[in-house]
């Protein structure tokens, strides 16, 4: 009863031949850096988002990264994030000279908790970057400083609220490019025209360089298979809430309690469901033993990362995430599951813990 923790082939198989045109009309164009097809892809999505505009990005890392360096980050300065996410959100800021500051997730949601960012915020603030994790949208904290959302699992789960976010289309995610890929989305406008600017080396005219960038350019191949799979985002997007949904109930009907659930929120779009579970290192052997994926997101959190050894903060500074990443255990979730699935999945649990 294999079921794997994500089936590429099966869901690019469902858009397959609008994804071959779009890739075939970019390689008959001649066309593969900017030109129509990033153009289009952009307006699209600023469209789909509710977003006043939206610059394509080489990946939701270099997304990050342009808005730091638009934002002016540099040594000296503070950005209060969480210690529970992907290393790209803690590493834009690092790579800019800027110093990460934890703060702690709030235990139902795993996002970063509102008044343990506030707390953290000091003179020397210059940002709080929320993670919507796993789908999930983080509570919008009311700092007196900028907001910069990392939103790259959560597209669709609502329009920004800081001064801009960044979007991720790594393969496996909701909306996923055939390679590396991602965006930024902000209403202003001249943030909106600085990231340009920045994501091409920050040359205005060609070879007239007025800003130190980088290459952080979409390509026209990945905005047009991106272009292609948008006008689908709304369809997988309401599949993966009903798998969601027959999770919840196969949990139910198991009496598994002492699982956590993630939070049954109706804006949230199940990048990942994962579950708090005991035991959960023997469970993810167990579950692999009779054929079922998982994965761990995250194992360790991020302030006690080698990497970051000189913002390293002692065991017990942020024990909610400590706690997450001991427990979390992310189950197969995609469009193309089968909807028995998540009943056969809750069944091997049950057999986990009952047997």
């Amino acid at each position: 009863m294999r079921i794997p923790f994500f089936d590429m082939a099966a869901e690019l198989a469902t858009v397959r031949a609008d994804v071959d045109r779009a890739i075939a009309r970019v390689l008959d164009s001649g066309t593969f850096i900017g030109g129509p097809e990033v153009e289009g892809f952009e307006r699209a999505l600023a469209a789909t988002t509710g977003a006043r505009f939206a610059i394509g990005t080489s990946s939701g890392t270099d997304a990050l990264l342009a808005i730091g360096m638009a934002l002016g980050w540099r040594p000296g300065v503070e950005v209060v994030t969480t210690p529970f996410t992907f290393f790209a959100t803690v590493g834009a800021i690092v790579r800019l000279g800027a110093t990460p500051v934890f703060a702690d997730i709030d235990d139902e949601r795993m996002t970063l908790d509102p008044a343990a960012a506030s707390a953290a915020v000091t003179s020397e603030t210059v940002a709080v970057m929320p993670v919507h994790l796993f789908g999930l949208r983080a509570a919008h904290p009311v700092v007196p400083c900028a907001v910069v959302e990392d939103a790259a699992q959560a597209i669709g789960a609502g329009p920004a609220r800081g001064v801009a976010a960044a979007l991720s289309f790594f393969p496996t995610k909701n909306l996923g490019a055939v390679g590396d890929a991602g965006a930024v989305l902000t209403d202003d406008p001249e943030l909106a025209d600085r990231v340009v600017l920045l994501r091409s080396h920050g040359a205005r005219p060609k070879y007239h360089h007025v800003a130190v960038g980088g290459n952080f350019r979409l390509d026209a191949i990945q905005a047009a298979v991106l272009a292609a799979k948008l006008p689908h985002l709304a369809r997988w997007t309401a599949a993966r809430r009903a798998l969601a949904a027959s999770y919840r109930a196969a949990f139910v009907s198991a009496g598994l309690h002492e699982v956590r659930l993630p939070v049954d929120d109706p804006a949230h779009v199940y990048h990942h469901f994962v579950i708090r579970a005991p035991a959960r290192d023997r469970l993810r052997e167990h579950l692999a033993s009779v054929g079922i994926g998982t994965e761990t997101y995250y194992p360790q959190p991020l302030h006690h990362a080698p990497a970051l050894e000189a913002v390293s903060y002692r065991p017990g500074a942020c024990p909610r995430a400590e706690a997450a990443c001991t427990a979390v255990l992310a189950l197969p979730m995609h469009p193309a599951l089968s909807r028995d699935a998540p009943t056969r999945v809750v069944d091997a649990i049950r057999g986990f813990y009952r047997g």
